[in-house]
């Protein structure tokens, strides 16, 4: 896979110093001694409150250096990629911001961090530093396992530690509530991938249609092969089993992770999929969704719950200083307004008969039904070939709607026609034909004639849409031709559509509309767009002389 990096051996360094330079204030500092020791520290700390401290391998970001601040971490310190920080760095973090108050460690449960944060606990105490170590241990993805990973939900105990830090509790206390937490803390993963490390070969072991559940967050295999299904199915899943080890009778906080590269639009669908779920009984307070605890470019998301208190909630939703954190917030259902009724609405508008009109609505409705393919096909010489389907879907929208049309009216039929085509037809052009029609309603009802009206609608539609005669597009066609039906009439007006239509194969490119990002030249093809509109203005021209 493709990363943005320049060389694999300072990745990380160069990566705190871009968070560095983008916080927008000095709050924050980095300790002397790049590339070994990569430790981001509070630059206000005065040592007189217990200093929390975490950290571990990059690429989880943006923990943990993204959560140092005020209210959270004290100090992080960074390893190299899923690589555990050293004993030294740990210890010249410890050194940094430890004072009288003392140090809290949170460490999650991996080898390599329990043992690197542990000797750099010793080493810390030999000199004379107060430190206590917290580690978290909340993944359920393997019940029997006698270390479970720590993962995400390590994030509701930096929160709690930071905010009794600041409060100025001790170090007793500090930990004693860490340590709780901790205990009440349960987390799952899944993923459709698995992630890829910079400048290292990545081979995904995922099939086509298969994901992961209970994956860790450096990559590690999940427990089990799981179908590829729809989101409410694969959130059930999970919701179960961390259902399982909960108490239904208490309430909790739940935080909603992104692994690194679902969408927020998918990450959207599900926080409502657990929110909608029997697990969302017991959530009070939801963190995320969002990037908290990542592991690079991981497609999948994960789920922490944390039993609620009064003191862990009131820690949970108090205000921090790192931008990166993202505040806790209660769980609310979808508010629902009223839509406002259209104004002016009339017994005008009430379906109505005009034979002349109804004629004159079908004929051209079905020369665009007839005129599919061939449109498609000019279409696919310039677009992407569904100019045809997107104008017969609006024929035929209209031609079922006949009978509701107040035809009798024609302004009100004008505007009836756009809101059909606003509402059927995909893409712009439904738009721009609504916009064309709708604006030559309001002319005809105010006293236009109806050539008049339907200068003033292209006139709208130019101005919204911004293509001119010369772009290549339907203005080519339908500009000359109104302009012919306001002094000559509509045979005149059918024979000026048609030289504007025909003029377009001589453009060498498009300057609006799709056809515009195309760079191959188009000479020699007619815009799909004018051709219809030649076709419209001939059909009707057609009726009027054997009517």
């Amino acid at each position: 896979m493709k990363h943005f990096f320049n060389r694999r051996e300072t990745i990380v360094t160069e990566a705190l110093d871009g968070l560095l330079r983008t916080i927008g204030s000095g709050d924050l500092a980095r300790l002397d001694g790049y590339p070994e020791i990569k430790v981001v520290l509070r630059a206000d700390w005065d040592k007189s409150k217990v200093s929390i401290v975490s950290g571990g391998g990059a690429g989880h970001e943006p923990s943990h250096a993204g959560f140092v601040g005020k209210g959270l971490l004290t100090a992080a310190v960074s390893g190299e990629i899923f690589a555990s920080p050293s004993v030294a760095a740990v210890l010249a973090a410890i050194r940094a911001v430890t004072g009288p108050a003392g140090c809290l460690l949170i460490v999650k449960n991996y080898t390599g961090d329990r043992l690197n944060f542990g000797l750099a606990a010793e080493k810390a105490r030999a000199e004379g530093f107060r430190v206590e170590m917290v580690i978290v241990a909340d993944d359920i993805a393997l019940p029997d396992i006698n270390q479970p990973r720590g993962v995400a939900g390590t994030l509701f105990v930096h929160k709690i530690s930071g905010h009794l830090s600041e409060a100025g509790r001790d170090l007793a206390d500090v930990a004693a509530a860490a340590r709780a937490a901790a205990k009440d803390i349960v987390s799952l993963g899944m993923s459709l991938s698995s992630c890829s490390i910079p400048g290292l070969p990545h081979e995904d072991r995922f099939g086509a249609d298969d994901g992961e559940l209970g994956l860790g967050i450096h990559g590690e295999p999940g427990v089990e092969r799981i179908a590829l299904q729809s989101v409410d199915s694969l959130v059930a899943i999970m919701a179960e089993r961390l259902a399982a080890r909960l108490d239904p009778n208490a309430s909790h906080a739940l935080l909603i992770n992104n692994l690194g590269s679902v969408p927020p639009l998918e990450m959207s669908l599900v926080a409502n999929a657990v929110l909608a779920s029997p697990l969302a009984k017991t959530v009070t307070l939801t963190i995320g969704p969002g990037p908290l605890m990542t592991a690079l470019n991981m497609n999948g998301f994960s789920l922490s719950l944390i039993r609620l208190d009064a003191a862990r909630e009131a820690a949970l939703l108090a205000p921090v200083g790192p931008h990166a954190w993202m505040p806790a917030k209660p769980v609310a259902a979808p508010v629902i307004m009223p839509m406002a009724k259209a104004a002016g609405q009339s017994a005008a508008h009430k379906a109505s008969q005009d034979a002349g009109s109804r004629r004159l609505i079908i004929t051209v409705c079905e020369k665009l039904i007839s005129l599919e393919a061939s449109l498609n096909g000019l279409d696919a010489k310039a677009g992407d070939g569904d100019t045809g389907s997107t104008v017969a879907t609006g024929a035929r929208s209209i031609l079922e709607r006949l009978d509701t049309l107040p035809l009798a009216n024609p302004a009100a039929t004008l505007g009836a026609i756009g809101d059909i085509l606003s509402a059927s037809m995909g893409g712009s052009s439904g738009v721009l034909l609504s916009i064309f029609l709708t604006a030559a309603a309001q002319a005809l009802g105010g006293g236009a004639s109806f050539s008049k009206a339907l200068l003033a609608g292209l006139e709208r539609m130019t101005f919204y849409g911004g293509a001119r005669p010369g772009d290549r597009t339907m203005v080519d066609a339908l500009e000359p031709a109104l302009k012919a039906l306001d002094t000559n009439g509509l045979e005149e007006a059918a024979a000026a559509a048609r030289r504007g239509a025909e003029a377009t194969a001589a453009m060498e490119k498009a300057k609006a509309g799709r056809s515009a990002y195309v760079g191959t030249k188009l000479q020699g093809v007619v815009d799909p767009g004018a051709h219809a509109v030649a076709e419209v203005f001939s059909a009707a021209a057609t009726l009027l002389v054997t009517a």
